[in-house]
């Protein structure tokens, strides 16, 4: 009885082609995605124009304390104003609008403090009224040296803040800014935030 046998050197050769091609697929396809964004990030191409926010975003990894604010962190999200001049009265309005966003948040109010951080002294009759009027808001001191350091364009105007509960500063406004846009902007934070 004769049976032709083929040789093993032939067999498994279609086998071994299909198996690197799906390891090269395999690789493709979860390598590819992570290139594919790394060189979008690095080249600045197919990057959306649009955006979901009204302030201006700081990704810089700058901090609070590299801001010049001196005090308790505290493990919430943060609405503080920063005046490093006089409190005159656009900070002052920017403290009545930390207020209200604080209160706009409803059922997540305890998520969020508001504050205010000057470099200077208030006077004693505003210092008086926050007393009475803003009984939570949470006082800081200011470093101007490290302000003016870390914002040298906004120069001596107060600046409302977002700032993460790791302390991390998160968006910016002016003065000029509407309330309403920021209560969306801070309720969309706190949407997608597991923390704080």
């Amino acid at each position: 009885m004769t049976s032709s046998v083929m040789p093993m050197s032939h067999a498994p050769q279609p086998q071994r082609r299909q198996g690197r091609l799906q390891l090269i697929l395999l690789l493709a396809l979860t390598i590819g995605p992570m290139v594919l964004a790394t060189c979008m990030y690095q080249f600045r191409f197919w990057v959306p124009e649009g955006r979901n926010y009204s302030g201006e975003l700081i990704g810089n990894g700058q901090s609070r304390t590299d801001l010049g604010i001196q005090g308790d962190e505290g493990n919430t999200w943060q609405i503080v104003v920063t005046a490093p001049a006089a409190c005159a009265d656009d900070c002052r309005q920017l403290v009545y609008l930390a207020r209200q966003l604080q209160i706009g948040l409803g059922r997540e109010a305890s998520r969020a403090t508001h504050g205010l951080a000057t470099a200077q002294p208030v006077s004693e009759a505003y210092n008086a009224e926050l007393a009475r009027d803003y009984p939570r808001l949470d006082r800081y001191g200011l470093d101007p040296q490290a302000y003016s350091k870390t914002t040298p364009a906004t120069g001596a105007e107060p600046q409302l803040w977002l700032i993460d509960p790791h302390g991390n500063l998160v968006l910016r406004y002016d003065a000029k800014t509407k309330g309403k846009a920021i209560l969306n902007d801070l309720r969309l934070l706190l949407k997608l935030s597991n923390i704080g």
